[in-house]
């Protein structure tokens, strides 16, 4: 009897340290378990472009103060950005190379301001909206004063003017847009 009751209590007490060691069975999973997703729990997000996604496309802009037209033919204002730019052999067409960029963002990298009410030039000449002149804003043909804000989409035009200009005048700076880029 002696020889069989030894290695029964040594096989109890490696069993009770094991318990004591590796805890009791848990019906919960471990942090360290994979939990695998169903597939009606896939997420769409891969078919939407993502916001950092290479693209290439471009859009075309103008902007006139008091009827008279910028030009952006300076060197300080080419190739600012390696997501959105202008050359000089065409500084009024926008190259748009990352996808999500706003034409805030555009304006940012040039050396001037624009806000909803004022456009500083790089020369520092202040155009803003007072009682007699207006900073207008134009996407397709169409005012639209929140165009700071919105993506600049493929083949975009965009009209940005100040002064007192009438309806007339307006449509003559939106036609040399849609016709001269």
């Amino acid at each position: 009897m002696n020889k069989f009751l030894i290695p029964t209590i040594v096989i109890v007490v490696i069993g009770i340290s094991g318990f004591f060691v590796f805890g009791k069975p848990s019906s919960e999973p471990s942090m360290q378990t994979p939990v695998l997703s169903s597939p009606t729990s896939i997420s769409t997000e891969a078919t939407q472009p993502a916001q950092d996604e290479t693209v290439n496309y471009q859009a075309v802009f103008a902007i006139y103060t008091n009827s008279v037209f910028r030009v952006f033919t300076a060197p300080m204002y080419h190739n600012l950005s390696k997501d959105v730019y202008i050359q000089a052999d065409n500084p009024n067409i926008v190259l748009v190379k990352k996808s999500g960029v706003s034409w805030n963002d555009f304006f940012n990298t040039l050396p001037f301001s624009v806000t909803k009410d004022c456009l500083i030039t790089g020369t520092k000449e202040t155009f803003c909206t007072n009682p007699t002149k207006t900073l207008k804003f134009y996407l397709n043909r169409v005012r639209n004063d929140n165009l700071l804000n919105l993506e600049i989409k493929p083949n975009d035009k965009v009209l940005i003017t100040y002064g007192d200009e009438n309806e007339t005048e307006i449509n003559k700076q939106i036609e040399k847009l849609s016709s001269s880029f």
